[in-house]
């Protein structure tokens, strides 16, 4: 890596000159810096804003999913039935999910060799159990901190490798310059947040032919999260240099508790612990679920239903499914303005209205599950002890005790199946610009649980593997790459010294504009939409954009890096109500992870009111049929386009062809 000062305006700017520069240090980014240093390439470093700041990170559940082919026991899998099963949740290319499939098993050897500690038999079997929208028993699991342990061992590689970490630095901006018709990524922009009441306010710029961007899904767009409070994202830079973004509709949606970020999925639910909701002083307390369910039979196995059904699905709302809790947690916390709590002390009671909780009461799927995991006794939160102890102790740990406390809980935002496009080497249509792990819109309509860890480790495989063989040049000499990019950072030092030319800036305004971003997203753009909401709030976001780009003010320089964070944000929630708006414009109704609002539909339940009528997508309606691209032209403009679901490819296997193509060095291309 070389480092040089440029000037502009008679400033001086440090320039740090590479072949690849990482933004983000969650376990796809530090993945990818580790296999382009195992493949050879060097000039690399990771530029994050807080080193394990991320999801990787800081989230899991009560048993945290990594999805894999099956590699184990008798049960025959392929990878080509690992795409199938992949490409079958819907709007998800096939070529893609082949890549996740058949490179899954490398990848997930390559964490095994790190050192996380996935669970094997005595002979070597990497064992595995069925998780959501899997056919198989692909999944495993290295406890509720799976992604965590991933960080640990992949952050412990990138240290012991001495790859250069720029910590504490807030990406601010891509640099990017024409080539003919395409457009290339060469660098990006930065502040150093431990430099910013500098003459340049602390900006740095990176001068680099391969851009890899793991800064996860964007978090920071809505206001009830599970998503740790340290991720925000930063899909904006991408958006804002004409990065192509695809199923932008579809994210998932799940109870969490909101205190301290978590989903309750798994034995949190299985255990049928009690709903309550009160004012928001905590008094009136109500066990809401009682009006809406004809019996305590079908409301106990319905939560029940929730830990293997956790997140949001429309088409597990009717007939008292689970998902008509979520829709309930909703009305009461968003409708009523009330606030919702699992009391883990005490069994669901009838309170006068249904029969009081008894097991025998339970579906036997509910009551088999309980019985052969010894816990057909007690109060929910003995049954937790016996089923699963580290999930009391993770609370406990967070200053939580859920043995005697409610735990406040809220419908969140959980994890964005759709994002930046990449092709099958995971590169944007930005050449040279790779954005890997939940920034990357791989994943379609429906995936198995923990299929996005995977797809984050074979993703920067991936990318890692085409820039350490088709992309190892060195960077541009300084005067070349000043000439292409100098007018880009001299917009953001302007945009910098014209956020801190007030002394009089309003101090809440960053607060302000975030809780306005994040309101609108979790009215308008979370899992109950519809048109008559959208699309006001598509022209409220404009206008916002349009007001920040001209009006931001901060009290002081030190609040530059939530300012650009704040603009990067409001770009990437206009352009997912512009994405929403357009699915609704052509017909979608409700799929996935989000219930559209229709006159025409039915009810979720009869205790329910008119005003909640749904209907679900058919399989051959044209936004099934269809992937919705969507990106800004020059002028800012949005462009949509919806384009012809990629079916899974039928390669030549025959060994010798296979070998012929390696050796002539056609494979990676």
């Amino acid at each position: 890596m070389r480092q040089s000062q440029i000037k502009i305006n008679n400033i001086s700017i440090p320039v740090y000159s590479l072949n690849t520069l990482i933004i983000g240090s969650g376990a796809a980014s530090l993945n990818a810096a580790v296999n382009l240093f195992e493949k050879g390439q060097r000039d690399i470093a990771i530029v994050t804003d807080q080193w394990g700041g991320g999801t990787s990170n800081n989230t899991g559940s009560d048993k945290q999913t990594y999805y894999k082919l099956s590699l184990a026991g008798d049960q025959p899998d392929s990878p080509m039935d690992m795409a199938k099963d992949l490409f079958k949740g819907g709007c998800m290319h096939g070529d893609i999910a082949l890549c996740e499939a058949m490179n899954s098993a490398q990848a997930f050897f390559h964490l095994v060799s790190l050192g996380v500690p996935f669970p094997h038999d005595r002979y070597g079997a990497f064992v595995g159990y069925k998780t959501d929208h899997d056919p198989r028993q692909r999944a495993t699991s290295a406890g509720p901190l799976t992604s965590h342990l991933m960080f640990e061992c992949l952050a412990k590689d990138v240290k012991n490798k001495g790859i250069k970490i720029f910590d504490d630095y807030e990406v601010i901006g891509l640099l990017t310059e024409q080539k003919g018709t395409e457009k290339h990524v060469i660098g990006a922009v930065a502040l150093d947040k431990n430099k910013l009441d500098s003459e340049n306010f602390g900006l740095v710029i990176f001068n680099a032919v391969n851009v890899i961007l793991g800064t996860g899904g964007p978090a920071g767009i809505y206001k009830t999260s599970v998503y740790p409070e340290s991720q925000l994202g930063s899909s904006g830079m991408a958006y804002e240099i004409g990065a192509i973004g695809n199923n932008l509709t579809e994210s998932q949606y799940g109870i969490a508790s909101i205190k301290f970020r978590w989903n309750l999925s798994g034995t949190y639910q299985q255990v049928i612990p009690r709903y309550v909701s009160t004012d928001q002083n905590g008094n009136d307390e109500q066990e809401f679920l009682n009006h809406y369910f004809p019996d305590m039979g079908k409301l106990a196995t319905a939560i029940f239903l929730k830990g293997y059904q956790w997140p949001f699905d429309p088409r597990k709302v009717y007939h008292y499914g689970s998902s008509l809790i979520d829709i309930l947690v909703y009305q009461e916390t968003m409708i009523k303005g009330r606030r919702v709590f699992l009391d883990f002390q005490n069994n669901p009671s009838g309170a006068g209205i249904l029969k009081d909780f008894s097991f025998d009461q339970l579906s036997k799927e509910a009551y088999t599950y309980l019985e052969k995991s010894g816990a057909l006794f007690g109060t929910p939160i003995q049954r937790l002890a016996k089923m699963n102890q580290p999930a009391i102790d993770l609370y406990k740990n967070n200053d939580i005790d859920i043995t005697k406390e409610y735990l406040e809980i809220a419908v969140c935002a959980q994890h964005n199946n759709g994002g930046l496009k990449g092709n099958l080497w995971w590169e944007s249509n930005i050449k040279h610009l790779f954005p890997v792990g939940e920034v990357n819109g791989t994943h379609g309509v429906y995936r198995p649980g923990g299929s996005a860890l995977n797809s984050g480790q074979v993703g920067s495989l991936r990318a890692a593997l085409f820039i350490s063989t088709r992309y190892q040049g060195d960077p541009k000499n300084d005067n070349e790459f000043m000439k292409a990019v100098e007018d880009q950072v001299r917009s953001r030092l302007k945009m910098a010294k014209n956020m801190t030319s007030q002394n009089e800036a309003d101090k809440n305004y960053i607060w302000k504009t975030r809780s306005e971003i994040q309101e609108r997203m979790s009215a308008c753009g979370a899992h109950i939409r519809s048109s008559e909401k959208v699309k006001p709030a598509i022209k409220k976001a404009w206008q916002l954009y349009s007001r920040m780009k001209n009006e931001l003010k901060v009290a002081s320089a030190k609040e530059l890096p939530a300012a650009f964070r704040n603009l990067d944000l409001c770009l990437t929630h206009a352009l997912y109500l512009e994405a929403i708006a357009e699915y609704l414009h052509r017909g979608g109704k409700s799929r996935g992870s989000y219930l559209v609002m229709d006159s025409a539909g039915t009810k979720p339940c009869e205790q329910l009111g008119d005003e909640w009528k749904f209907s679900l997508n058919q399989a051959d309606d044209f936004v099934n049929q269809k992937i919705l691209e969507i990106w800004l032209d020059e002028n800012v403009e949005v462009n949509k386009q919806w384009v012809d679901v990629r079916p899974i490819p039928q390669e030549d296997s025959w060994f010798e062809n296979v070998w012929n193509e390696f050796l002539k060095d056609n494979v990676v291309r």
